[in-house]
C-alpha cells in the first residue's frame, strides 16, 4: 500500500524545506528553533504535527537516538539504514543486502509474512573521532 499524499500547507512547507537543507537528523525543537531563526512564526505543535504527516506520507525517515529522542531527516526513496554520528548527527545512507537476507531469512523461518525492518548504527563519524 502505498503512503497517502500530503496535503500542503504552509507550515508543512516551511518544515520540509527546512529538512531539504539539513544533511543530519534533527529533533523537533531543533527544527522549530531553525524555522523560528528564520523568522518562520510557527509553533512546535504544528512542527510535530507536520513531521508525522511527512513521516506517514513517507517523505521523512524518523529514528530514535541514543538518548531516546525522536529525530527526523529527508532520506532517499529506496529502502537504506543509517550510519549515524553521536556526536555531530552526521548521517550516512548504507544498503545492506546481507542485512536484508537475514532478515527475510529470520522471517521464513519463523513464518512470518509482509515483514519489514529498520536498522541505524550509531557510532563516531571520523571527524569527530579525531
Amino acid at each position: 500500500m502505498s503512503p497517502a499524499p500530503v496535503r500542503q500547507t504552509r507550515q508543512r512547507t516551511a518544515v520540509s524545506d527546512a529538512l531539504d537543507e539539513l544533511q543530519e537528523f534533527k529533533s523537533a525543537q531543533e527544527l522549530h528553533e531553525i524555522l523560528r531563526r528564520r523568522g518562520n512564526q510557527i509553533g512546535l505543535t504544528t512542527v510535530y504535527r507536520s513531521l508525522q504527516a511527512l513521516v506517514e506520507a513517507g517523505v521523512v525517515d524518523l529514528l530514535v537516538n541514543d538518548d531516546g529522542e525522536t529525530i527526523y531527516r529527508k532520506c532517499g526513496a529506496s529502502h537504506h539504514h543509517h550510519l549515524v554520528c553521536r556526536d555531530c548527527g552526521a548521517t550516512v545512507e548504507v544498503t545492506g543486502p546481507a542485512v536484508e537476507s537475514w532478515a527475510d531469512a529470520m522471517a521464513r523461518e519463523h513464518g512470518f509474512t509482509d515483514v519489514s525492518h529498520t536498522l541505524e548504527i550509531f557510532g563516531q563519524c571520523p571527524r569527530c573521532a579525531q
